[in-house]
């Protein structure tokens, strides 16, 4: 499937038809509502108190739905303008700019409290014309966006990177622009499930340790290989031991399971049949 960066400048690509086939996709709007969820929920705001988001990339104000809901106030910014009419039609809450990410955005120093973005950044490593530069152009975006956040404030981008080099670019940039933090990588077992958020901090403070990513708890017993000599000893009962080579024991059941878990598959909950052998014949 080829990647929408390749077909064209983003105020070209998202067009009326595009925008609005994006806005009306069931799945899209699914996935849009999952991952600024989760970039919300990495900014680690304080608890009851509503808070400044800027959303850049905001599209037709999918993710700004999501932070309306969760009791907080936002601006968006995109290139598209029509993924703006879009959600100007859709009557979203919060305030709408047209505006290049790439040129650097214009606000007031400290203005707001956190920054998310769903699959937008990755769109600067691309040199759609000719005087286009993706590393000043990463490097005039991110400076800007330090000037204008608050001091102790997250910014949480959700990306797509094409490689290894592309988000080493994008995290460069960032570091370069004074950001401190890195990747949080949820599910990263799982080729569907998996999601690449690159969660920034500005200044210093006592919560800038870089959170867990989900599906990534770690299990020693798994994470080892064990030897056993059960495949190697002397039965006796040839016949017996055919049969039981058939067989998966229960802690092989619980440990697959427990890794399917970790890769973002739905599976049924332990109990005391798990694993548990049936009779040959009824």
């Amino acid at each position: 499937m080829p990647r929408p960066e390749h077909g064209g400048p983003p105020e070209l690509y998202y067009n009326e038809e595009e925008s609005t086939k994006y806005s009306n996709n069931s799945r899209v709007i699914n996935v849009q509502f999952q991952m600024s969820e989760r970039a919300v929920e990495l900014l680690s705001l304080p608890p009851g108190q509503p808070s400044l988001i800027l959303d850049v990339g905001c599209g037709s104000g999918l993710s700004g739905e999501t932070i309306s809901d969760m009791g907080h106030f936002w601006i968006g910014l995109d290139i598209s303008k029509a993924m703006l009419d879009v959600a100007i039609w859709r009557e979203v809450k919060g305030d709408l700019f047209l505006q290049d990410m790439g040129e650097g955005i214009g606000f007031r120093p400290g203005t707001f409290d956190g920054v998310i973005s769903i699959s937008a950044i990755q769109w600067l490593c691309n040199a759609d014309k000719k005087h286009h530069k993706p590393l000043h152009r990463l490097h005039r975006f991110f400076c800007s966006l330090y000037t204008a956040m608050a001091r102790g404030a997250r910014a949480v981008f959700q990306l797509y990177p094409e490689n290894s080099d592309q988000l080493e670019l994008v995290t460069t940039a960032a570091m370069k622009a004074g950001f401190t933090g890195g990747v949080v990588i949820d599910y990263p077992n799982s080729t569907k499930a998996k999601k690449i958020f690159l969660c920034l901090f500005t200044g210093h403070t006592k919560e800038t340790q870089l959170p867990q990513g989900l599906g990534t708890t770690t299990n020693s017993v798994l994470d080892t290989v064990q030897f056993t000599c059960e495949r190697f000893g002397n039965n006796k009962n040839k016949a017996t031991n055919k049969v039981s080579m058939g067989l998966k024991s229960r802690n092989w059941i619980l440990n697959k399971k427990q890794r399917r878990r970790r890769q973002g598959f739905e599976t049924r909950a332990d109990s005391k049949y798990t694993g548990r052998r049936r009779k040959y014949k009824f």
